[in-house]
């Protein structure tokens, strides 16, 4: 087998080889086409199933394998997981993304299903074979390579029903969350949308066409639609985890006929100069990788889409430099608030 260049990849093919299951084969979150090629062109899988939670993920998949007739990309449900026997995935940051994806293999696959769950040695924890292990008899390890393992579960143990997306009342907000296991800090509400929502009665009462840009559960978008009842909101994130919690969010707060939700990259689709106000809570992670490249990107994306006079809120980690970022990118850009945490600023966009 030709080595490739992530060894995740590499110690995932290398175990799914020394198995002898027939049938379609799945590959969840693979990140740019390498393990469905590798499980075509080396293994001889006749058929190959993708599933990508990021966008970014599912376009690169497309492209990198798109001579490849054995190869779909689907989302996840009983159609992806209909007879497999065989499932590649890399493990997930989060302890509940795994648990979703678990409870689907079991609950769909045919139940003589192996799941092969690759990741890095540092980032694995004893956690994650204790959530394979509500729904899988047996969970055991790989021999490892390159600081590498595989989890290999077998013996489903499929729930009737899955319990996703899980919804949590908060009190203080009066407003319900919902998430799906990838979404960003699941059926509760992170400390520093928490403190951006503090200044929603700051919010511009004349915004008509509002964004949640990385909306994550949705609930800027919700509370937006709630602050501001004239407007329309326009929810956007590249995970279809986060797409799926926001719209279960706003369906459970009473205002689904307001927000709309896409998964997008960034504001794609969305005119120039046509939004009043948006509202992003930015990543500073991109996996296990510390990354701001993407909050840049967002910024810029904000400035491309408001109108003059329009407005970028924005909150973040206060050691982050993104204040000078925000005045070259957007505009004339004030500190609005700021904690030991977290900062919040308004940009306006001035040309």
């Amino acid at each position: 087998m030709q080595p490739l260049a992530d060894p995740v990849d590499l110690i995932l093919l290398r175990e799914a080889a020394l198995l002898r299951s027939d049938g379609p084969v799945v590959v969840v979150d693979d990140q740019d086409g390498a393990l469905a090629r590798g499980l075509v062109s080396e293994l001889g899988v006749a058929e190959v199933r993708v599933s990508c939670d990021a966008l970014s993920e599912e376009r690169a998949v497309r492209q990198s394998t798109a001579d490849m007739a054995q190869v779909r990309v689907l989302p996840p449900g009983p159609e992806l997981w209909q007879d497999v026997r065989r499932v590649l995935l890399r493990l997930p940051k989060g302890l509940a993304a795994l648990d979703e994806t678990a409870e689907g293999v079991a609950r769909w696959a045919d139940p003589t299903v192996e799941l092969l769950a690759g990741g890095r040695v540092k980032h694995m924890s004893r956690s994650m074979n204790d959530v394979l292990g509500r729904h899988f008899g047996s969970v055991r390890a790989s021999l490892g390579a390159q600081k590498s393992r595989v989890l290999i579960a077998t013996g489903t143990a499929p729930a009737a029903t899955s319990p996703y997306p899980v919804c949590a009342a908060d009190a203080d907000l009066g407003l319900t969350v919902c998430a799906h296991g990838a979404a960003f800090a699941g059926p509760a509400v992170d400390l520093g949308t928490r403190y951006l929502l503090s200044f929603g009665d700051t919010f511009a009462r004349t915004a008509r066409q509002v964004v949640d840009l990385g909306c994550g559960t949705g609930l800027l978008a919700v509370a937006a639609a709630r602050t501001l009842p004239e407007a329309r909101v326009l929810a956007v994130d590249e995970s279809r985890a986060a797409a799926l919690s926001a719209a279960a969010t706003a369906e459970a707060n009473g205002v689904a006929d307001r927000v709309e939700v896409r998964r997008t990259n960034l504001m794609e689709g969305v005119p120039d100069r046509s939004v009043d106000l948006v509202l992003c809570n930015p990543p500073f992670h991109r996996g296990n990788a510390r990354d701001s490249a993407v909050a840049f990107e967002m910024f810029a994306d904000a400035a491309r889409a408001l109108a003059p006079g329009g407005e970028l809120w924005a909150v973040y980690n206060s050691h982050l430099p993104y204040l000078r970022a925000l005045r070259r990118l957007v505009g004339t850009t004030d500190v609005m608030g700021q904690n030991t945490a977290f900062t919040v600023t308004r940009s306006i966009r001035t040309v």
